[in-house]
């Protein structure tokens, strides 16, 4: 099988002075190209390691990791710098977009360490193409002070889509912003996804995992559960009902 994300035994085991944390302890899975995956589980319970190694920021101790059939194990540091930028895209609870800098120029920021380097026309189209996607290009030259808690969400989604990742990782991506806003925020992931764009989410939220497809729990290290979404929201619909109960609340 076609396989995205392959871990076969991984281990992942830091030291403290004298103690060992056991972070994660031998899990095997497989994500398949196009699929929408949760991550769950308490704190300690592993999944912020996990998604570290997904992302290349960290390796196993032990086992290994394949994204898109490389060995990243196997990858020295410049390796994994340019691994991460191409086919990697990274969502985070907090924006972190650059203050004084426009929407446009902060979606063009990964560009600027492809090698061979891509061209300064190319990099503008590429970045007006991202905010596109996610409903944001008639705010393409606003500076994040001057956009919505969503608006600047939708402006990190698009600097992680600007490379055209294999792989697009969100970290509590809506862990900033209210109710409707979060709903918006799931139906930009419920559309890349239904265009083929395979995403790894960490949420603590139950209803923000009703969103995705596939649910993943974890505990003390170990993949307690692996289930598909069997009553999955749909977006554009609880967005709907979201409205209609705020307004019945403006008119009360």
């Amino acid at each position: 099988m076609e396989t995205v994300v392959k871990l076969e035994n991984f281990v992942k085991t830091y030291r403290t002075g004298e103690v060992e944390v056991h972070a994660v302890r031998g899990v095997t899975l497989s994500i398949a190209p196009g699929e929408f995956v949760a991550i769950m589980g308490a704190s300690g319970s592993g999944k912020s390691t996990l998604m570290n190694t997904l992302g290349c920021l960290d390796r196993p101790t032990s086992g290994r990791y394949l994204l898109d059939g490389i060995d990243v194990s196997e990858l020295d540091r410049d390796e994994l710098a340019e691994i991460r930028n191409r086919k990697i895209g990274f969502v985070f609870q907090g924006f972190n977009l650059l203050a004084r800098t426009s929407a446009i120029e902060n979606v063009e920021l990964p560009l600027l360490y492809n090698r061979p380097p891509v061209r300064t026309r190319e990099q503008r189209e590429r970045a007006l193409q991202a905010l596109e996607m996610v409903g944001l290009a008639d705010r393409a030259d606003h500076q994040p002070s001057q956009l919505s808690g969503g608006q600047q969400q939708r402006v990190a989604i698009a600097r992680a889509l600007v490379n055209r990742p294999t792989l697009l990782l969100a970290d509590e991506p809506t862990g900033n912003l209210d109710s409707v806003t979060s709903v918006e925020i799931m139906g930009i992931f419920q559309q890349l996804n239904k265009r083929g764009m395979t995403v790894v989410m960490v949420t603590h939220e139950l209803d923000i995992a009703r969103y995705c497809r596939r649910t993943l729990v974890m505990r003390d290290g170990h993949v307690i559960s692996d289930q598909p979404v069997t009553d999955q929201l749909d977006a554009a619909v609880q967005l709907e009902l979201l409205k209609q109960e705020h307004r019945a609340i403006n008119l009360s």
